[in-house]
């Protein structure tokens, strides 16, 4: 069993920064592929991005690349995700979620942390 737990979140100006945090334990965290998504109120979930086992690739969703960075530190059990010059859209609920192996991003991966809130206000 993958425990995972974000942290990070919080309230931030339109153009700001953030990074949140997902720490991961219970398996080898190298063997992790993780992804980031993310549920607006009234909305889906919607993926962000993610970072692969291994050699690490990453790949975004378009409403994020550019913004946001995506990026793994197996020494710490723990992925990040910088996100900069946040817009009022991108408020939200943000998920981290591990699937072993993977090398795509995961459409519904198998283990999921709690979520930590981001708001981008005007």
């Amino acid at each position: 069993q993958v425990q995972l737990v974000e942290s990070g979140g919080g309230l931030v100006q339109a153009g700001g920064s953030l990074r949140l945090s997902c720490a991961a334990s219970g398996r080898t965290f190298s063997t992790l592929s993780i992804n980031w998504f993310r549920q607006a109120p009234g909305k889906e979930r919607v993926y962000v991005a993610a970072i692969t086992w291994g050699g690490g690739r990453t790949y975004y969703a378009d409403s994020v690349k550019g913004r946001f960075t995506i990026s793994r530190d197996n020494g710490k059990n723990t992925v990040y995700l910088q996100m900069n010059s946040l817009k009022p859209e991108d408020t939200a609920v943000y998920y981290c979620a591990a699937e072993p192996f993977a090398t795509m991003p995961s459409r519904e991966p198998r283990y999921w942390g709690q979520g930590t809130q981001v708001t981008v206000s005007s």
